[in-house]
């Protein structure tokens, strides 16, 4: 799919979340910091920076935006006080992408802004682990389901394990960025992961809390860039046309 964007002209960057490289003691800020790194590498440079995020991503995605946007924070429209003095000639955050995923609320960590559980097809493992209860085709059938069954066996097989304290610690640097910045909402159909019913419900509360969310949708299970690439980034496209006004 970077691919794709870099055809039209835009460049790519897709940093790997610390939390999925295997080390039980990653947390959530080291994801964040890896995303903000990935920004800010751009937004010094007086570059322009659209975010997108898909599932857990949009934890650390959104709330790295903190302070980088045009917008003034929600926090400092509600206490008058300003977060973070912005530098001259400094690039900004001007639209957040989220696909198949949820908006964070700030302070509060990935499992308990999900009632507190893990949902039932993952359990924390005495390891420090995010562990599946499925078996390789429950994965594949849960998140690849509309891939060919070949293409999504091998996506079941490029999934690593998460660190458990990145989703059930790090509350206090979670931050709902969404509410900074002019959002677009990509819905997954037939997504069996994060039910488009689900989604929808998401996006009204988003807006309810004053998120300016535009919301599209794609025929698609939970990952619309492997099985929808072309229609994910025709998304994306038209998003940063309205970002950019």
């Amino acid at each position: 799919m970077t691919a794709l964007l870099t055809n039209h002209g835009y460049n790519s960057l897709t940093p790997t979340l610390p939390s999925t490289l295997g080390d039980a003691y990653t947390t959530f800020k080291d994801d964040l910091d890896v995303v903000r790194d990935a920004i800010t590498s751009e937004t010094t440079k007086g570059r322009d920076v659209v975010v997108v995020v898909w599932s857990y991503g949009s934890l650390p995605g959104a709330s790295a935006i903190r302070g980088l946007t045009k917008r003034r924070s929600h926090l400092e429209a509600e206490t008058g006080e300003a977060e973070i003095e912005k530098e001259e000639g400094q690039g900004h955050v001007i639209g957040l992408c989220l696909i198949a995923t949820g908006f964070c609320t700030t302070g509060t960590d990935f499992l308990t802004s999900g009632g507190g559980s893990p949902p039932p097809f993952w359990k924390v493992s005495s390891t420090g682990f995010a562990e599946f209860t499925l078996d390789s085709e429950g994965i594949r059938e849960l998140f690849y389901h509309d891939l060919p069954v070949e293409e999504g066996q091998e996506c079941v097989g490029d999934v690593t394990k998460q660190s458990v304290k990145a989703l059930s610690e790090g509350g206090e640097d979670v931050y709902a960025g969404w509410r900074d910045v002019e959002c677009w909402f990509l819905g997954t159909k037939e997504d069996k992961g994060l039910p488009f019913e689900v989604q929808g419900m998401l996006v009204r509360m988003a807006r309810e809390q004053g998120g300016d969310v535009v919301m599209r949708e794609v025929q698609s299970g939970h990952a619309p860039m492997l099985s929808k690439p072309k229609e994910t980034v025709d998304f994306l496209l038209e998003a940063a046309k309205a970002f950019v006004g």
